[in-house]
Parts: structure tokens; sequence; C-alpha cells
């Protein structure tokens, strides 16, 4: 209780600091320290150290040091801290890296910052507390598995709002899995839930490395979505969905008139739909509390339907593509598409998974189990 009154003493003691001068996620805060001060206080310790530390830098080369620590700090520590407690908890990382971004946002180190240094710092916070500095294969397997998940969402609804493909990021990073004497390591990043991000290219970032160079057996993208698993067959290229991102950004696509999305500020290029290639009847036989679906419905401009191929989409615009119109479809989107361009045969594609109405560790727990029962599946057939 000390510690919670602690945390929530410091958070609320630099919000005097004008709200303009903070993102819409950072602003939210406030409202967290109030409504879940525990989840708030996990790494408190951590981030008044972080924050002792960046007073105190004396250069940008100190600076950089100092984050690239930290950040890589923070990611391993979350991964550490929801193994050891068992408590299936991502949201905890997800407000720290608020509260870091913060301090850097907020308060002046010991020399002249740049607005362009302060971004390049935010991004080494955001790079290595999402894990994305830590994707080395140590492991001697026979396969390497690429995985990502996505912050908590929707957070004007619910500030206390969890997302099971962010926790099985935390719980699946560096594990090996076996099946049938088939070993593979996990290697796991946590992705925004903005807009802009995946604009500036965030996903053909990530990925481009490994599709051009082939040296991953799967790559499985993972998001919250409805009542059971969903293996989304036919993700779509446009948004158009009014639900905002955690940026609370509108995009401004509808059923009617969905958009493309950006890259780099070009309209993203390819075809309206793609097709993914997990290995749809292993993953099925994953033991568990959920159904298994190989989705194939979309929703063209013209019809709703589940085509049972590709070419049946030939000549459709995409409104919402078997991940829906939000960036859980665009990342299955956008990271097929870019295999295709780059001319790689690793399979690709994107799991969704049952939703959960808050923080539900319970559920959860049985969500991840299955995730990776699902990945311990799919070996056999890689």
């Amino acid at each position: 209780m000390i510690k919670q009154l602690l945390t929530t003493s410091l958070i609320l003691s630099s919000f005097s600091v004008l709200s303009a001068n903070l993102t819409v996620e950072e602003q939210r805060i406030e409202k967290a320290s109030t409504a879940i001060p525990q989840v708030l206080a996990a790494f408190s310790e951590d981030i008044a150290q972080f924050e002792r530390s960046w007073k105190n830098v004396k250069s940008y080369k100190q600076a950089t040091d100092l984050l690239h620590d930290y950040s890589s700090q923070l990611w391993l520590a979350a991964k550490q801290r929801i193994i050891a407690s068992k408590s299936y908890d991502d949201r905890e990382l997800y407000w720290a890296r608020l509260l870091s971004s913060k301090v850097i946002r907020t308060t002046n180190p010991d020399f002249p910052l740049t607005t362009t240094e302060q971004h390049a710092l935010l991004t080494m916070l955001e790079n290595g507390s999402r894990g994305r500095t830590d994707l080395a294969y140590s492991k001697n397997t026979n396969k390497k598995i690429l995985l990502t998940g996505f912050d908590p969402f929707l957070l004007d609804k619910n500030i206390n709002q969890s997302n099971p493909s962010g926790v099985a990021a935390l719980l699946l990073d560096g594990q090996v899995i076996s099946y049938q004497g088939i070993t593979a390591e996990i290697n796991t990043v946590m992705v925004p839930v903005r807009y802009e991000d995946f604009d500036q290219g965030i996903i053909e970032q990530l990925l481009a490395p490994y599709y051009a160079l082939n040296n991953v057996d799967m790559i499985v993208t993972v998001s919250m979505g409805g009542k059971e698993f969903d293996l989304e067959r036919f993700p779509g290229k446009r948004r158009s969905v009014t639900a905002p991102d955690n940026a609370n950004i509108v995009y401004g696509g509808t059923q009617t008139a969905p958009l493309i999305p950006s890259l780099n500020d070009r309209l993203l290029p390819g075809s309206e739909f793609v097709q993914f290639s997990l290995p749809v009847t292993q993953m099925q036989q994953a033991q568990g509390q959920f159904k298994i679906n190989d989705n194939h419905n979309v929703i063209t401009l013209e019809k709703a339907f589940a085509p049972q191929t590709l070419a049946e989409l030939k000549d459709a615009i995409a409104v919402k593509g078997g991940g829906g119109g939000y960036l859980s479809n665009e990342i299955s989107y956008r990271s097929i598409r870019l295999r295709n361009e780059l001319n790689s045969d690793i399979p690709t594609g994107h799991i969704h998974t049952p939703r959960i109405a808050q923080f539900e560790p319970a559920t959860e727990a049985k969500i991840v189990k299955q995730i990776k029962a699902m990945l311990e599946q799919s070996l056999v057939a890689l």
C-alpha cells in the first residue's frame, strides 16, 4: 500500500506539467493512477530510478546509453515478472512504458535536448520495451517462430482493459516448445495500437529482414477478437471501422467508404485481399477450452460471404477482411503482402483470440495455453 501511495503521489505531482505536452496515451495516466494504482505501482522503483538517472545525464550519448539499457531491462523485467507471478497481466508493462515516456517528455535532462533527439530517445524506449531489440535466436532448435502481440486498447471505454495477445507475447518470448521431437524457439514483439505507427511502416520495418532472408520458419500475428479463436484466412487491405486507436485517432473509413492505409506517406500497395499460409489443419487440433475456426468470412462493397479461394475475391473491394477493418486485420494484411512482395515462403498468418471484457487472468491463462498448443501442433507442418 505504501508503494502504491508513493507511486500515485509521484504520478500526480508530475501531472502539474501541462497535459498538452503529453500524448493522449500519457494523459490517461492520471485516470489509471486512481482506477488501477496497483498496476501502475508494479515498476515504480524502476521508473523512479530512471527519472533520477535521466535528470543527471550530461550528454545525448549518455542519454542513448541510458535508454538502451533501461528499455531493454524494462522488457526483460516485465517478462520475468509475469512468469514469476503467474499474473497473466500485460497492463503493467504498458503503463510503465507510458510513465517512462512521460518522464522523457516532461523532465529536462542536464543538457540541451533537441526535439529530434527527444524523438529518437522515445523511439529507443518504444523499441527496447517492446522486445524489438531482443530478437536474437540463441537456442539450438529445429525451428524458429516470430510472434507479435498488441497493447491493451479501447482504454477510454475501460481503463482496466488487458489484451490476451500481449500476455502471450510476454509469456512466450524466448520459450522453447517441442512436438513429436521437433523443437522451436519463439521470439515475440509487442505492437502499439496506433494508426500512425502502422502508416510509418512499423510492421514492414520489423518483418522485412525475416522475409528477405527466409530465416525463420513461421510468423504469427495475434490480437484479441471474438468469442472463439479465429484463424483469419483472407485479410483485407482497407480500414473501415469507427473505433479509435490508442491515440484517439479515428481513421475515417466506413462500411460504405473503406479507406486504404498509408505506407511512408504513400498509399499502401497490394491487392484488396491476401491469403494466409498457417498450417490450419494442425493448429485446429490444439486442445483447449475454445473452438479454433478457419475463418473465411469477409465483407466486400458488394456482399458479405465466405470465399473458399482467393480467386473469388479477384475484383472485389475490401470492406472487412477476415480480421475485420481495424489494426488486427491490418497487421495480418501487411505481413502477408510483404511476404508475397519479397517472394518469401515463410508460413504467415493471424490468430484472433477470444475476447475478454477487462483484465481476466483465468481466461487469459487458458487462451495463452491454447496458443502455445497451436504453435506446438504446427511444428510438424513447418
